[in-house]
């Protein structure tokens, strides 16, 4: 339960809170005793973040995000545009508002970092101060972002990047766990693997990137003004490992699941008329080649990452998304 609060409690401006990881870390923020304000362009949805004030604007507003950082520590940057769609033109603007906002508060900014900065030269093994040289556009444009929020520190700004593989978790629909590799909201009956057999590949459970962000915006006094971590996570060596462990939970409850391709060619037909099929083509090389993200400067920093296994992860993934026979049950009865 959050701690009372009082004049001396922290404050964070959470942008991105709808989403999996701005949602998750608002949660823990909370419930760490935080005031957690989030920025949203419509307030009908204001409670679905319980204990969290919402405040009404949009983060392409630089004014608006001004507004709701006053009186903030922290703000955290975990808006994207939605389905890869107009990267371009938002993102950029987006993260020069949060920097201004911060400039002006005081703030420290919270970034959840992407792998999609990194190209051939710092692969398998990534660290922090790895070479960022991008094979794609949206890689380009993190890059730029990350860019940005360095310079900033010059002008005071402080701020911590928490880099992460693919994010799954119970209320992360939007990943290529819950959209590629299965079906929310269906009974869970076949499992679509992505992957080249034999190319690792590394997945960060949302509940866990969150903690792991929580922890250290406690000890932001003592990291360097610009402070860049790696996320292990959940480390797939041969690709294989995050389907196995999605037919294991399965089985415990009493279902079948077939494992096999994902469709790809599908993926090119849809390219031709759609811009997500298309982004998604331009990442497939995250899963032809390994990546693994070396997270010794975290562990140096908190002591140890904080880890669910993986099975229990998965499981509690399954649920929140609707795909275990208990899970469809209480979707059902909710409705």
């Amino acid at each position: 339960m959050a701690a009372d609060l009082n004049e001396t409690t922290p404050t964070a401006l959470v942008l991105g809170v709808s989403g999996g990881i701005g949602g998750e870390v608002a949660r823990q923020l909370s419930g760490a005793g935080w005031r957690v304000r989030a920025l949203q362009r419509s307030t009908s949805n204001a409670g679905a973040v319980s204990g969290i004030a919402t405040v009404q604007g949009d983060v392409m507003d630089r004014d608006a995000v001004m507004r709701a950082a006053q009186g903030c520590e922290v703000i955290v940057h975990a808006v994207n545009p939605p389905g890869y769609r107009r990267w371009a033109d938002l993102v950029l603007p987006m993260i020069d508002n949060t920097l201004a906002a911060a400039q002006a508060a005081h703030a420290t900014v919270v970034l959840p970092g992407t792998v999609y900065n990194y190209g051939p030269q710092a692969l398998p093994l990534v660290a922090e101060d790895a070479p960022q040289q991008p094979r794609t556009r949206k890689g380009a444009i993190r890059v730029e972002l990350e860019r940005r929020i360095e310079a900033a520190t010059a002008r005071d700004v402080r701020a911590i990047v928490v880099r992460a593989g693919d994010f799954f978790g119970p209320r992360v629909g939007n990943s290529w766990l819950a959209q590629g590799f299965l079906t929310p909201g269906q009974p869970l009956r076949a499992v679509r693997e992505p992957g080249t057999p034999g190319v690792g590949h590394c997945w960060g459970y949302v509940p866990d990137v969150a903690r792991t962000m929580l922890e250290l915006i406690e000890q932001r006094a003592t990291l360097a003004p610009f402070a860049r971590f790696h996320v292990a996570g959940h480390w797939d060596a041969d690709g294989t490992q995050m389907a196995a462990a999605i037919c294991r939970v399965a089985a415990r409850h009493g279902l079948t699941v077939k494992r096999g391709a994902f469709p790809w060619p599908l993926i090119y037909v849809a390219a031709l008329f759609s811009t997500t099929p298309r982004e998604m083509l331009e990442m497939r090389y995250l899963w032809r080649e390994t990546l693994e993200l070396d997270n010794t400067r975290l562990v140096a920093t908190l002591g140890r990452e904080p880890h669910t296994p993986l099975d229990m992860a998965v499981e509690a993934t399954l649920a929140g998304l609707g795909c275990l026979p208990s899970a469809q049950n209480r979707m059902v009865a909710a409705h």
